[in-house]
């Protein structure tokens, strides 16, 4: 008899979408990373001291991503791979807080013509996807790169990338921007894991006939 099949690990990734390039750029986690840290801060309306605002939520909560992931370029050296080390792997992570070449050869035109105002470059729409029901919009606001070893060109073969990643919502983006909807589905999600995982009877917390309102 053969040994059982062990479950299949989805891999995290970043995927960015470039409105120049169709083709979505996808960085898959080599190894996904053992810790996630999430923290989640209310939105409060405007305005303070109000007593009908006191419970009121200024939209959806502020929302950070940190993680540490690890990359390592041996198994493509060992199959004849990876001749440029952990460059591609780096270098993709690192556009994604680039603004796009052309944009800024054509910003540049257009300072150089004498246009007063020069709307700064879009970053591209990047998804951080923890699994199936998690697929976040989000911007890197932290990158830090740690690079342990190199090969006689000094290309990285081994590297610690520590992320931070503010989590974009309906709150912070325009309801044409798809990453809007991508946010909403994901509340939805959310609302539909909350009211499975909460418990319905009050009896079962506070026993006997106790009403909490």
């Amino acid at each position: 008899m053969s040994a059982p099949r062990s479950p299949r690990m989805l891999r995290g990734a970043l995927v960015g979408f470039d409105l120049l390039n169709p083709v979505p750029r996808v960085i898959a986690f080599q190894y996904n990373p053992e810790t996630l840290t999430r923290t989640i801060k209310p939105r409060a309306p405007g305005g303070e001291g109000a007593k009908a605002e006191a419970m009121r939520l200024g939209g959806a909560p502020e929302e950070t991503i940190k993680l540490d992931v690890e990359l390592d370029a041996t198994d493509s050296l060992e199959r004849g791979e990876g001749a440029l080390g952990l460059y591609p792997q780096l270098s993709a992570l690192e556009m994604l807080v680039y603004p796009a070449t052309a944009q800024v050869i054509v910003n540049t035109a257009l300072l150089m013509a004498g246009t007063i105002e020069v709307v700064p470059p879009a970053s591209q729409l990047t998804l951080f996807v923890w699994g199936t029901k998690r697929i976040l919009p989000v911007r890197v606001s932290e990158l830090s790169i740690t690079e342990d070893a190199h090969d006689t060109a000094l290309n990285p073969l081994r590297a610690k990338v520590s992320l931070g990643l503010r989590v974009l919502s309906y709150s912070d983006l325009p309801v044409t921007n798809p990453a809007y909807h991508v946010f909403l589905a994901h509340q939805v999600t959310k609302e539909a894991l909350a009211v499975a995982g909460s418990v319905g009877d009050i009896a079962a917390i506070a026993g006997g006939d106790v009403k909490l309102l």
